[in-house]
C-alpha cells in the first residue's frame, strides 16, 4: 500500500518551510509520497485574503513539479466548499483505496483539533503526523497510537509573513522556491 501524506491547506504562497517539512517526512516518516492539497477556502480563515485559487494551484505545482515524491492537486476544488478535512479524507480514500493516507497538520492547528467537524472520526480513522509550531505543547491522548508528533525541524516561516514583506517592498527571494520567485519579483 502507497502511504501518501496528505498536506492540506491555503499554501498562500507555498514556501521553502512547507516543501522542507514534506521533504523531512518523506525522509524521516517514510511516507512515499505527498500531496499538497491547495484548499480552496479554509471555514477559519477570510475569504479576501487568500490570493485566487488557480494561481495557489499553479505555484504548488511549479514548486513540486521537479520533485517525484510532491504532488500538487486540485482535489478540494472539487468537493462541496467550504472543505472539511474529514470530507476530504474520505473522498480520497474512496478514490484510491490503493493508498494509505497519513494526515499532516501543524502543532498549532492540533490544539484546536476538537473545534473540526466530526474531529472524533478524523482521530480514529486517519494516521497523523503532527509537526512542531514555536510555542506549541503537542498532547496526544493514549488511545490514538496512529497519531505522532514528528521531530521535524522547526520552520517559523508563514506565507502571511512573505505576503506582508512583498507588499513592504521586502526582498523575500530566498523564503520562496526558486519556481515561485517569478510570482512575486
Amino acid at each position: 500500500m502507497i502511504r501518501t501524506g496528505i498536506f492540506s491547506g491555503s499554501f498562500n504562497p507555498i514556501h521553502i518551510g512547507h516543501l522542507a517539512l514534506a521533504n523531512w517526512l518523506c525522509e524521516y516518516e517514510e511516507l512515499d509520497e505527498i500531496w499538497f492539497l491547495i484548499t480552496p477556502q479554509n471555514p477559519l480563515k477570510k475569504r479576501s485574503e487568500l490570493m485566487e485559487d488557480s494561481l495557489r494551484l499553479e505555484m504548488a505545482e511549479a514548486a513540486t513539479r521537479d520533485y517525484p515524491a510532491f504532488l500538487a492537486s486540485d482535489f478540494e476544488f472539487h468537493l462541496p466548499r467550504p472543505t472539511y478535512t474529514i470530507d476530504t479524507l474520505r473522498a480520497l480514500q474512496k478514490k484510491h483505496p490503493d493508498r494509505s493516507f497519513h494526515f499532516i497538520v501543524g502543532a498549532d492547528n492540533w490544539v484546536n483539533i476538537h473545534q473540526w467537524k466530526e474531529y472524533e472520526a478524523l482521530l480514529s480513522n486517519f494516521p497523523i503526523l503532527i509537526y512542531p509550531r514555536l510555542g506549541y505543547e503537542v498532547v496526544i491522548p493514549d488511545c490514538y497510537p496512529h497519531i505522532k508528533a514528528v521531530d521535524a525541524p522547526l520552520l517559523e516561516i508563514s506565507s502571511t509573513f512573505i505576503r506582508e514583506s512583498f507588499q513592504k517592498g521586502k526582498d523575500v527571494r530566498f523564503f520562496l522556491p526558486e519556481a515561485v520567485r517569478p510570482y512575486f519579483i
